[in-house]
């Protein structure tokens, strides 16, 4: 297993006398993996994947050691990496087009003429299953729904072809039915690209349809992580078990019987 991103340790705190966020982390990303951060609201997600990506706070406090065996070097923003938020109309700029914003990463980052980067644009657009993608081009974000605008944030993530995308919340803010069609484009594309992706989220159930390992985050510190059938058949913590047990679908009971007439 080639191994992409070490964390050794890893502690950030945030100000003086707070807990930390992160707390003595060890955790091994694989190159090409998908793995899953699964953890509820500050459990220290959010601020592994600010760490990952180097945006992290003036005045975090970090300790310990974050390595990049697979790159030889700290990773750059756009190029090395790709970042997709849980909100994508906060991601997007609204007085640029669609087409703009997608290919101003391609053009800065791979050098290509705007001609190019505009080639490149569309067919992105294209890949991520947006309709009509030559006219996607010229909307503006506001024309978009909240689905469609997170196709066109996933585009622009991996427009310089990163190693890394990191999707945080990205399906949060979505319906159910469209969390699966993100899932599943998310799926594809890290797959036909050999991406690495990291994937958080505090929904155990969504993430184990296709991911390839967990990791659970608990109070800033790491539960447990490995792969998706071991946790979930053999929960190693008491934690990890309840999130699995608390998981309902549609074929859970109602937990208020009918009311008979």
């Amino acid at each position: 297993m080639s191994i992409f991103c070490s964390l050794r340790q890893l502690s950030v705190t945030y100000g003086r006398g707070r807990n930390a966020a992160l707390d003595r982390v060890d955790l091994d990303i694989a190159a090409g993996e998908r793995l899953a951060i699964i953890g509820e609201s500050g459990s220290g997600k959010s601020t592994l994947a600010r760490a990952l990506a180097g945006l992290l706070p003036e005045g975090a406090k970090v300790q310990g050691e974050l390595l990049w065996p697979a790159l030889g070097h700290p990773p750059r923003p756009g190029r090395d990496f790709g970042l997709v938020f849980q909100d994508p109309g906060s991601s997007l700029n609204p007085v640029l087009t669609i087409g703009e914003q997608i290919a101003e990463g391609a053009r800065r980052h791979l050098g290509l003429s705007w001609k190019q980067a505009y080639i490149r644009a569309e067919e992105l657009l294209g890949r991520v299953q947006i309709p009509q993608p030559d006219k996607a081009m010229r909307a503006f974000p506001h024309q978009l729904s909240g689905g469609q605008r997170q196709r066109v944030a996933i585009a622009a993530a991996i427009a310089a072809k990163p190693a890394l995308l990191i999707a945080d919340e990205a399906t949060s803010a979505l319906d159910v039915v469209v969390q699966a069609e993100i899932v599943r484009l998310l799926d594809g594309l890290v797959r036909e690209d050999g991406l690495t992706l990291l994937f958080i989220t505090h929904d155990i159930a969504l993430a184990s349809g296709f991911v390839d390992r967990i990791a659970v985050f608990r109070n800033a510190r790491l539960v447990e992580a490995g792969p998706v059938r071991s946790v979930l058949s053999a929960p190693k913590s008491d934690y990890t078990a309840a999130l699995i047990a608390s998981h309902r679908d549609l074929a859970t009971p109602p937990l208020i019987a009918e009311v008979p007439a």
